[in-house]
């Protein structure tokens, strides 16, 4: 065993932050906090936990995650969570290369051997989703994911919602499966219609068809719909998650690897879900450190269903050349066919790191902004 000599973070474009972990023997591994529009704010936290956990037993993933949650008096929440999510991953990610093997090995072992993803079309306010949708299967997807509508009032003309039903059929003539991403911009009047406005035409799932603040709201929702609900990106940990399966108003969990804690988190929350025969679909519109780590954790989980991918997402592309290609050496790792990519048997994650490129873009790169939405009277929406 070996204890941690150095922990750094990268902040990179388009909007990442990645986590390096270096031992006393050499051995590196690498982890992603990414939050997005909150980069500074993990990196506060990031300089806290570096300070206490420099020294540490590399080795002691588990006793190291305890520390960070318990022993903070503040559990939880984004920030801490994204924080240690890096770091978690990372000191995977250095285990699994110091034994010289594949991270899923040290989680039992696989049970896929290549892993059902998904991409995004239509950007924040959708549009064009025919031609993106064609492109996208050219690319070899086989399933996308698109905002359903553009900001909603809380009570809105009905008609804001037509749209919305006419670009599902649009690219399910194509032949391609859609998981319709509310995003929690919808409130419960204007939810209710369009869930029922959508049932007809069989979306993949709806997603934050309100906000996860809201239990009672989609409980509601959940018994007026046969449509999969799916949610979990702004649920931190087990204990976030814990109410949705015991009423019962989730069919697909999406928990964040970079968000609730990291691998280990992702893990036992998994568990507990196949428990009330729920699946897991990571959330993942981030970079490529965190799409191996949930890979990885797709390979072992037998509840895994699919896997949302970044690439030319219309964040990234908004932010010019960066993509899930930049930052590693081998970009064929990502190369996606009939809608499914190959697993990763690399040590560790499974991908190379091309470090010179993180610290060379890290040096000029500003903090991601979050996004809004103002309506016409002056009133914040949600976004």
């Amino acid at each position: 065993m070996a204890k941690i000599k150095i922990i750094e973070y990268f902040r990179v474009l388009p909007r990442w932050l990645f986590v390096k972990v270096c031992d006393e023997q050499g051995n590196y591994g690498w982890g992603e906090s990414t939050l997005e529009g909150h980069t500074q704010a993990v990196e506060g936290c990031l300089d806290s936990l570096i300070q206490r956990f420099t020294g540490f037993e590399a080795d002691d993933i588990e006793h190291l995650w305890q520390t960070a949650y318990r022993q903070c008096f503040y559990r939880g929440g984004p920030v801490l969570m994204s924080a240690l999510s890096g770091i978690d991953i990372a000191l995977w990610d250095l285990k699994a290369r110091r034994l010289h093997m594949p991270l899923y090995q040290l989680l039992g072992g696989k049970v896929r051997h290549k892993v059902k993803v998904y991409a995004w079309i239509g950007g924040d306010r959708p549009r064009d989703v025919e031609a993106a949708a064609k492109e996208r299967i050219a690319q070899g997807f086989r399933a996308i994911k698109m905002n359903a509508t553009e900001d909603v009032d809380w009570l809105d003309s009905p008609r804001a919602l037509e749209t919305s039903v006419e670009r599902l059929k649009t690219v399910k003539a194509l032949g391609m499966d859609a998981g319709l991403d509310f995003h929690g911009r919808l409130h419960k009047p204007m939810s209710k219609q369009l869930a029922k406005a959508l049932e007809p035409h069989h979306p993949l799932f709806i997603e934050e068809p309100l906000l996860s603040e809201h239990s009672e709201g989609i409980k509601q929702l959940s018994l007026l719909t046969t449509i999969p609900i799916a949610l979990g990106e702004r649920l931190y940990s087990r204990w976030d998650v814990k109410r949705f399966l015991q009423d019962t108003s989730v069919d697909i969990l999406q928990p964040d690897i970079s968000h609730c804690g990291g691998l280990s988190e992702m893990r036992r929350i998994a568990t507990m879900a196949e428990a009330y025969d729920v699946a897991i679909a990571p959330h993942c519109p981030l970079g490529p450190i965190a799409l191996a780590a949930c890979i990885q954790f797709a390979m072992s989980t037998p509840n895994f269903v699919i896997q949302e991918m970044s690439l030319g997402i219309h964040y990234n592309v908004e932010m010019g050349q960066y993509d899930i290609n930049n930052y590693v050496k081998d970009k064929s790792v990502w190369d996606v066919n009939e809608g499914y990519v190959d697993g990763l048997h690399g040590l560790g994650l499974g991908i190379e790191v091309d470090e010179e490129e993180v610290r060379e873009v890290a040096k000029t790169t500003s903090p991601w902004l979050v996004k809004g939405f103002v309506g016409p009277d002056g009133s914040i929406r949600e976004w």
